[in-house]
C-alpha cells in the first residue's frame, strides 16, 4: 500500500505549473474500472446581475452552494424547469480592516428554467423567488460576523459567537454547502467550526453533527473557530467544509474539507495542503450521527498561481456531489480570475471523479480521534506508510476557451476586470437528471460561481459596499454520461 501512497502523492506533487486548459472538442471520455463516463460539453448558460437584491434586501451574494428542490425538477417543451435554492455565505466582509456584517445565515429560493437551443448553448434563466432565513436553537438567526475565541452553547453545543460588537450573542456561520433530503430538510457545512447543520424546511435548527476531533480547529485544545488566524490543528482558517453531497438513496452523507487539516500540511509551501479529508456518515438511522463510518484522504492537485513554473498553491476543493457509497464528483479551483485582484493567469478549474472504494479507512483511529498528522515527513505531501488516498480523476476542465467564448466567457485576465472574464470562485455543483428515455444515463450538471457579493451597487445591511467593477452571478450547465453503481 505504500508504494501506491507513494505514486498518487508524487503525481500530485507535479501539478500544474501553466493553465491547464482542455484540449479537443466535447464528446471527451474517460474509461476507468470498466466504466465509460462521458462529457458531452457546455449546454447552456445564464447569470444574474451582481447588483440583484435578495428577499432580505441585501445583494445578492451567491453561490457558495446551489441544490434543485427535491420533487420540482421537470422536462419542458424547450428544456427544464425547477425551483433552485442557493447559499450564499457569511456576506460582503472585509477581513483584513475587521469589517463583518450582521448577515443573517439564509437560502435564496429561485425559479429556474433551461431553455435548450439546437446547433448552441442554451440559456438560463434564473428568477429570484424569497427564500428562508436560518435559524439556530432558540429560534434566532445566525451572524455572518467573525466570532473570534468566543463560544456559547446551545442544546450541548460548543458553538461561535461574537463576545461583542457586531452580531453579538448570536452564533456565527459562514455557510459553504448545501444539500437537501427527500423530506425538505437541509444540511448546510459551515466554515467557521466545520460543523454540518441539519435545518426543517423553514430553517429551524434541527440537529448538528459535529466533526472528529481531528477536524475541530483548536488551539491550546480550546475551540478556535475564529477566521481571522489558524488554529494549532483541524480545519486551517476559512478551509472548512466546502463540499457535501447526499448518495442518491440518501443513505450516506460525504462532507469534504476544502484542503487539508493543519496537521496535515506540508510546512512552507501553499501548495504542501494538498491532502484533504473526506468523512462518509451513515444517516439512515439519524440525521446527525455522531461519528463517521468512512474517513478517508485525498489528494487535491497542487498550481503555479502566476503560471511561471513553481509549484505554490493547492487547487482547494469548493463543492461535492455524490454518485453512489463510493464515487463523487469534486469541484476543485485554482485562486485566479475575476474577482482577484492581479492578473495572474487562471490555471486550474476541474470536476474530479473520486473514489474512495480502494483508500484507507481512518475512522475511528488515531488519525480521527487525535491530532496525527497523516504525512511521513512534515516537509512532505507524501502520506505515510500504509495511507492510500482515494482515487482521483479528471472528468471535466472548465477551461475550454472555445465552449467559454460561446456563452461570452473569456480567460484573459491580463485585460483586467471586464464583464466576460471568467470568475475566480466556482463553488456550486448539482447533478440533475438528463430525463432522455434514449439516454437514461445522461445528466446535467450545473455549475454556479461564488461573486463574493462583489457589485457596483452593493448593499449591506441598510449600507452601502460597492466595488469598482460587477461580478455577475452565473451557471454553466454541462452534459455528461455517468454511468450507475453496478
Amino acid at each position: 500500500m505504500f508504494a501506491t501512497a507513494l505514486l498518487l502523492a508524487t503525481l500530485s506533487a507535479s501539478g500544474y505549473t501553466t493553465p491547464h486548459e482542455a484540449s479537443g472538442t466535447p464528446p471527451r471520455t474517460l474509461q476507468l474500472g470498466g466504466r465509460t463516463y462521458v462529457d458531452k460539453g457546455l449546454v447552456a448558460a445564464g447569470r444574474l446581475p451582481a447588483g440583484t437584491v435578495d428577499f432580505l434586501g441585501d445583494t445578492l451574494g451567491s453561490f457558495s452552494s446551489l441544490a434543485v428542490q427535491p420533487g420540482t425538477w421537470k422536462r419542458t417543451a424547450s428544456g427544464y424547469e425547477g425551483v433552485l435554492w442557493t447559499l450564499p455565505d457569511r456576506g460582503r466582509n472585509d477581513p483584513e480592516a475587521g469589517l463583518f456584517y450582521d448577515y443573517a445565515g439564509r437560502v435564496e429560493r429561485m425559479r429556474l428554467r433551461i431553455d435548450l437551443r439546437a446547433g448552441g448553448p442554451g440559456t438560463v434563466t434564473l428568477v429570484p423567488d424569497k427564500g428562508v432565513v436560518l435559524k439556530d436553537f432558540n429560534g434566532q438567526p445566525f451572524t455572518g460576523a467573525d466570532p473570534g475565541q468566543h463560544t456559547i452553547t446551545q442544546r450541548e453545543v460548543v458553538l461561535p459567537s461574537p463576545a461583542d460588537g457586531v452580531g453579538a450573542g448570536k452564533v456565527s456561520l459562514d455557510a459553504e454547502s448545501l444539500q437537501f433530503t427527500a423530506d425538505g430538510h437541509f444540511y448546510v457545512g459551515d466554515e467557521y467550526t466545520a460543523n454540518v447543520y441539519y435545518f426543517d424546511a423553514q430553517g429551524q435548527l434541527q440537529g448538528v453533527i459535529v466533526p472528529p476531533v481531528a477536524i475541530q480547529p483548536r488551539t491550546d485544545g480550546k475551540p478556535a473557530f475564529g477566521s481571522l488566524a489558524p488554529p494549532q490543528t483541524g480545519r486551517r482558517n476559512n478551509q472548512g467544509v466546502e463540499g457535501m453531497g447526499l448518495s442518491p438513496d440518501g443513505s450516506r452523507l460525504f462532507v469534504a474539507l476544502q484542503s487539508a487539516t493543519l496537521q496535515d500540511s506540508a510546512k512552507g509551501n501553499a501548495a504542501g495542503r494538498s491532502n484533504t479529508r473526506v468523512l462518509v456518515y451513515d444517516v439512515t438511522t439519524s440525521p446527525t450521527p455522531q461519528q463517521p463510518m468512512g474517513h478517508y484522504v485525498m489528494a487535491l492537485p497542487a498550481y503555479a498561481h502566476d503560471g511561471k513554473g513553481k509549484l505554490d498553491r493547492t487547487a482547494a476543493q469548493s463543492e461535492l456531489r455524490a454518485l453512489d457509497a463510493n464515487r463523487f464528483l469534486l469541484l476543485a479551483r485554482d485562486g485566479n480570475g475575476l474577482g482577484k485582484d492581479g492578473d495572474d493567469p487562471i490555471i486550474y478549474k476541474s470536476v474530479l471523479l473520486v473514489n474512495v472504494a480502494e483508500a484507507s479507512n481512518l475512522a475511528s483511529t488515531a488519525y480521527e480521534t487525535g491530532t496525527a498528522s497523516v504525512l511521513a515527513d512534515p516537509a512532505s505531501t507524501v502520506l505515510k506508510e500504509g495511507i492510500t488516498p482515494a482515487r482521483s480523476d479528471e472528468l471535466l476542465n472548465l477551461l475550454d476557451r472555445p465552449q467559454l467564448a460561446r456563452v461570452g466567457l473569456d480567460l484573459e485576465t491580463a485585460r483586467g476586470p471586464h464583464a466576460g472574464l471568467m470568475s475566480e470562485k466556482w463553488e456550486a455543483m448539482d447533478i440533475l437528471p438528463a430525463l432522455d428515455p434514449q439516454h437514461p444515463k445522461d445528466v446535467l450538471l450545473l455549475i454556479g460561481n461564488d461573486n463574493d457579493f462583489i457589485a457596483r451597487r452593493c448593499r449591506m445591511q441598510g449600507e452601502t459596499c460597492d466595488s469598482p467593477y460587477d461580478n455577475d452571478n452565473r451557471v454553466l450547465v454541462y452534459r455528461l454520461t455517468l454511468p450507475k453503481s453496478r
